[in-house]
C-alpha cells in the first residue's frame, strides 16, 4: 500500500544517506524509559510519579487530559503549541538538559526527524498492549493519527463541485477567491507544496494540465509542481493564519461570489452550528488535498516517563482518542477505532491526497521554501 511505502521511508529517514552517518545520542536517556512493565506495574509507577507534562500540536489534548486525570488520578500539564514552536522548545530543553515535556504530540515529519529524532531528543515508544494492534507501518515512529486537508468550497449557491482539476484554481475566475493557511506558519502546508515538486507528483500535475487544456504545459520553473505553485500563488491567493478562520471566511453565507479554500477537513464539522455552507471536493485531478501524520514520542530526559507511557497508551484507546474521533478528518492508527460515521476510511483518502515522504521533505523543503517566499512575499 502507498501509505506503507511512505511510512517505511519515514522509518528509514535516519539512515546515513539522509543524516550523514550521525547516530542519535541516547547516552542521556532516562533509564526508566527502557524498562518493560506490565500494565498494572506501569499504572502503579505512573501514579507514583503523580504528574505528566505534554506538548501538543492539537488543542484537543485538553479534553483527553481531563479524561486521563479522571481515570488514573494523575495530573496533566499540557501546552498547545504550533509545530515550529514545539520543535524549538524541545530542542532547547532536551538539548540543554532543561526539564520540560515528558512526551509530545508532533507533526511535520521531515523536521521532526531532522531536528528532534536524529539528535536523539525524542524516543520512540510503543505500549506493550498496542504492539499487536497498531499496524507495523505505524509503530516506528509511533503514529497517533492521520489528518487531511481538502479543497472545500462555499456551497450556498451550488452543491455541485466547482473544480475537477487543480489547474482550474489558477484561472482568472478564481482570482482572489481562494484561501490557504500561510505555509510559513504551519510546516505541513509547506510540506504539501514541497511534495508536489517531487518527480511523481510533478508528472501527475503535468498530465492534469494536458488533460484539461489539451496542450503541453510551458514551464517557467523547474517542473510542473513548481509551475502550479507559482500560478496558484500568483492568482491572488489569500493567505490566512488559521484554518478555523479560513473555514469561516469560506463558509459564511451571503457572499457575492463562490469562494474556496484548502484547509483541514475537520472544519466541516462547524457547518451546522456556525450556519456555514461548506462542501469538500474529493474527485479533483490529480489530488483533492493532502494528508499528514501526527506522532507520539517520549522525550529523552522525561521526568515522568511512566506517566507519559501510560498517557500514550491511553491516547491509542477508543476512550483516549474520543476527543478526535467524534468528528471527521482525523484517523486513529488503531484499527479498532472506527472512522466517524460521516467520513471515509483512510483507504479512500490515500488514493486522492498527497502524502508526506520524509526523505524527500528533508532533502528538498529548503529549496521549495525559498521558491515560495520569493513568489509570495517579495514585491
Amino acid at each position: 500500500m502507498k501509505r506503507t511505502v511512505v511510512l517505511v521511508a519515514l522509518a528509514m529517514a535516519m539512515t546515513a544517506v539522509v543524516f550523514g552517518g550521525g547516530k542519535s545520542d541516547t547516552s542521556q536517556t532516562n533509564p526508566e524509559i527502557e524498562k518493560v512493565l506490565t500494565h498494572d506495574e506501569l499504572v502503579a509507577a505512573a501514579k507514583a510519579e503523580g504528574k505528566v507534562v505534554v506538548y501538543s500540536i492539537t488543542s484537543r489534548i485538553a479534553n483527553a487530559a481531563v479524561e486521563f486525570e479522571k481515570l488514573y488520578g494523575i495530573k496533566v500539564e499540557y501546552s498547545n503549541l504550533k509545530d515550529g514552536e514545539l520543535i524549538e522548545k524541545v530542542t532547547k530543553e532536551v538539548g540543554g538538559g532543561i526539564e520540560g515535556a515528558d512526551f509530545v504530540i508532533s507533526q511535520d515529519s521531515g523536521r521532526i526527524y531532522g531536528q528532534l529524532i536524529a539528535p536523539g531528543y525524542l524516543v520512540n515508544y510503543v505500549p506493550e498492549s498496542m504492539k499487536s494492534i497498531i499496524p507495523q507501518e505505524y509503530q516506528n515512529p509511533l503514529t497517533f493519527q492521520l489528518i487531511n486537508k481538502v479543497f472545500i468550497f462555499n456551497s450556498e449557491r451550488t452543491q455541485t463541485p466547482v473544480m475537477k482539476n487543480i489547474w482550474e484554481v489558477t484561472e482568472p475566475k478564481w482570482r482572489g477567491l481562494v484561501q490557504f493557511k500561510d505555509p510559513n506558519t504551519e510546516g505541513v502546508n509547506m510540506n504539501f507544496l514541497t511534495m508536489i515538486t517531487s518527480p511523481e507528483w510533478s508528472a501527475k500535475i503535468d498530465k492534469a494540465y494536458q488533460d484539461l487544456y489539451g496542450k503541453k504545459l510551458v514551464l517557467t520553473t523547474p517542473n510542473a509542481g513548481y509551475e502550479w505553485i507559482k500560478q496558484f500563488f500568483g492568482n491572488g491567493l489569500v493567505l490566512g493564519n488559521s484554518d478555523t478562520t479560513i473555514s469561516e471566511n469560506i463558509g459564511i453565507k451571503g457572499q457575492p461570489q463562490t469562494t474556496m479554500g484548502l484547509f483541514v477537513y475537520s472544519k466541516t464539522r462547524f457547518d451546522a452550528n456556525k450556519n456555514l455552507a461548506l462542501m469538500p471536493m474529493t474527485e479533483i485531478e490529480p489530488f483533492s488535498g493532502f494528508m499528514y501524520p501526527a506522532f507520539l514520542h517520549l522525550t529523552r530526559n522525561a521526568k515522568h516517563p511512566n506517566a507519559a507511557k501510560l498517557f500514550i497508551e491511553f491516547l491509542l484507546t477508543p476512550e483516549g482518542y474520543a476527543p478526535w474521533g467524534k468528528d471527521v478528518g482525523a484517523y486513529s492508527t488503531n484499527p479498532n477505532i472506527p472512522v466517524n460515521a460521516g467520513d471515509h476510511p483512510v483507504s479512500f483518502w490515500e488514493s486522492r491526497l498527497v502524502l508526506e515522504d520524509p526523505q524527500y521533505l528533508f532533502e528538498n523543503r529548503a529549496e521549495v521554501e525559498e521558491f515560495v517566499n520569493n513568489i509570495a512575499y517579495k514585491k
